[in-house]
């Protein structure tokens, strides 16, 4: 094989949604509530598998003798969505639904869409039973290929209205339980307000106090909106990737801040943060270090380390590439300035074949970041025509 030296080439145009490797963003939906139906649970307690990916949360469902159909959990997001091919699926379990038969929603980067609503008449979640949910379609596609993996919805928050809603982030698993078992519930409570059917709660930086989204939805660690707060930075802000929102790309910019974060009584040293002009938010990047749990009813939230010692203070590994992925290839979508990708003349438009010798369908998104936290380069095959050309990328701190 060819080794491959660097090439430097005009920057291409991005077509698709771009999603950044090792800190993916992927917006909450919220703003505009749908109703969820009624829901039963076969005991006091169900459990539920899931796969933490790109700091995102996702369990699988099953129903009607078909599945498993993988779902993104967003605690972000006030509406439901599945993809129009899953309800093509079941042509008689989702059907239109209200007068009114679109609803514009709003993205967390301040764009708007007018989506087709739906009724899901009956959704089954490891035993939990959710009946007549209200649904919106949305196409699901660009998550998909940001994951290597089909993506059938994302579960709002208001979908568990009725329930004590467990994100154990730690032991990989999602925990519904009845409400009247709130005293049980391990940790210390946060007060929230979901007047928009989202959590909101008040955390601490440095010696101001913010309000922010809780949002699983998002693979962000802590997204701050600067304005009127004048935060100090460790490591001022620098342009990350370009990331993909419900309206299109954005530049991504990121910082480490000098002051600590403190959720719920635990305190997060020089947080990372992607800077942004929307609501502040907790996404995936905090929340993975703790047992999170909804209790809606009562409008609070609870934060749990079930290891000893303080939060670990985040890092940010990453390859300097965004993908978008088959199971054949995997397309360059953004390349991040500075990185060593961008010292070998890695350009968007690239194709990657193989990654370490292993062809990249052998490489699904969690198995790829737990590569990135190693210090070993990385060997990235790529296909130039009919000829394969090697490059090695070194694996860095984004945010040192």
């Amino acid at each position: 094989m060819t080794r491959r030296g660097p090439r430097w080439v005009a920057r291409g145009v991005l077509l698709a949604l771009v999603l950044l490797l090792g800190g993916c963003a992927f917006p909450p939906l919220f703003r505009e509530p749908v109703q969820p139906g009624r829901v039963t649970l076969p005991g006091t307690e169900v459990v539920v598998p899931a796969r933490i990916a790109g700091h995102l949360f996702w369990v699988e469902a099953a129903w009607g003798g078909a599945g498993p159909f993988r779902f993104l959990v967003d605690t972000g997001s006030s509406v439901t969505l599945v993809t129009p091919a899953l309800a093509k699926r079941f042509p008689g379990r989702v059907v239109p639904t209200g007068p009114n038969p679109r609803l514009r929603v709003r993205g967390a980067e301040g764009g708007a869409i007018d989506l087709p609503r739906a009724s899901l008449r009956r959704l089954e979640l490891g035993g939990a039973a959710f009946e007549d949910v209200e649904v919106l379609l949305y196409d699901c596609a660009p998550l998909s290929a940001h994951l290597g993996l089909p993506v059938d919805g994302v579960l709002g928050f208001p979908l568990f209205r009725e329930l004590l809603l467990t994100l154990d982030y730690p032991a990989s698993r999602l925990i519904l339980r009845p409400r009247t078992l709130s005293a049980l519930i391990p940790g210390q409570p946060v007060p929230a307000d979901a007047a928009l059917r989202t959590p909101l709660i008040t955390v601490g930086l440095g010696e101001r106090s913010l309000l922010v989204l809780v949002d699983s939805g998002s693979a962000a660690g802590f997204s701050l909106n600067p304005a009127g707060i004048n935060p100090h930075y460790a490591v001022p802000p620098r342009d990350g990737a370009v990331v993909g929102t419900l309206a299109g790309e954005r530049p991504q910019r990121v910082a480490r801040l000098a002051e600590p974060l403190r959720v719920g009584g635990h305190v997060i040293p020089e947080p990372v943060t992607d800077l942004t002009d929307e609501l502040s938010a907790l996404g995936g990047g905090v929340l993975r270090q703790f047992v999170v749990t909804f209790d809606p009813q009562r409008d609070r939230v609870f934060f749990h380390r079930p290891s000893e010692g303080p939060p670990a203070r985040m890092e940010v590994r990453s390859s300097g590439l965004s993908f978008n992925r088959t199971p054949a290839y995997w397309r360059v979508a953004a390349v991040i300035p500075g990185s060593p990708a961008a010292a070998a003349g890695i350009v968007p438009g690239e194709v990657v074949v193989r990654i370490n010798g292993e062809s990249v369908g052998r490489w699904e998104l969690a198995r790829f970041e737990r590569l990135l936290e190693g210090a070993e380069p990385i060997t990235l095959t790529f296909l130039e025509g009919t000829t394969e050309v090697e490059a090695r990328i070194a694996p860095f701190n984004l945010l040192p």
